[in-house]
């Protein structure tokens, strides 16, 4: 199906055009403590919202990690926050994906290696530099039926987002380039 047959589509039944549901940021530290701390206010400072932290599901011995302390820290961002959040980290990829980077559901995620490459953040010796995961996720209105606890249903394989449908909605919305 080509691009233009995606949108007319899309305008014959606005039910169908996707949306971005959530973006979750996510810096993993690998140890408690201070560093930890200063990823969490890095997070903080770049989304303006108070970090989760995420703790470890089991013991390594090699690595020093125990099972039960806090290794990273989160941040989901829905609706407009999570647009301008993606806005200004695709400055940082030069609004360029790799086509294998949607999954079957039209999902994504890709890395940043510096946080200081981020417009309007400026190196801190005391801080450091952390690199983060950016996963969206990316759906149709009425998707929730799913997904949620009470009368749950199913979804029909015509209303199912599929990756080129998802690839196409990220270039109007975000003005990305698919490599």
């Amino acid at each position: 199906m080509s691009e233009d047959e995606i949108r007319k589509k899309w305008e014959e039944n606005p039910m169908l055009k996707p949306r971005i549901e959530k973006v979750v940021v996510n810096i993993s530290v690998g140890k408690s403590g201070e560093p930890l701390e200063k990823a969490s206010n890095v997070l903080k400072e770049l989304t303006g919202q108070r970090p989760c932290k995420k703790k470890a599901k089991k013991t390594i011995r090699d690595f020093g990690i125990r099972r039960g302390e806090p290794m990273a820290c989160v941040v989901t961002l829905r609706k407009q926050k999570a647009i301008e959040f993606l806005k200004k980290v695709l400055h940082v990829i030069d609004y360029k994906l790799p086509k294998n980077c949607f999954d079957e559901y039209g999902n994504f995620a890709f890395g940043i290696k510096e946080h200081i490459e981020i417009p309007g953040v400026k190196y801190d010796p005391e801080v450091g530099i952390f690199g983060m995961d950016v996963c969206v996720s990316v759906n149709r209105p009425g998707n929730r039926v799913k997904n949620r606890q009470r009368a749950k249903s199913k979804i029909g394989p015509n209303h199912v987002l599929n990756p080129e449908e998802a690839a196409v909605f990220v270039k109007d919305i975000l003005g990305v380039e698919l490599v």
